[in-house]
């Protein structure tokens, strides 16, 4: 995708309603990939604006980047005894 033209003429974006803008958020969404902006509004204030990013750069992997960063117990899959037995049906 090409880098944003600072010199272009760009369009103001438009005003668009919460439930309007959930209602057809699909719709707004592929606006916004073809350029468009969006100030969303609740009660005429402004709570947000939609925008294509400045850039559009993938994110890169880091594989391995959580290393160390996630731990996990010894038996995070084992069950207890009575959980196993309540469902299996098992009465105590």
């Amino acid at each position: 995708m090409a880098d944003v033209n600072p010199d272009r003429d760009v369009p103001s974006p438009r005003r668009v309603g919460v439930r309007e803008f959930r209602g057809n958020l699909t719709g707004y969404l592929q606006q916004v990939r073809q350029g468009a902006s969006f100030l969303i509004t609740s009660h005429d204030e402004v709570v947000a604006e939609i925008r294509p990013p400045a850039t559009a750069q993938p994110i890169a992997r880091q594989p391995g980047a959580l290393r160390g960063k996630i731990w996990m117990a010894p038996d995070f899959d084992e069950w207890p005894e009575d959980i196993l037995d309540a469902m299996e049906g098992k009465e105590e």
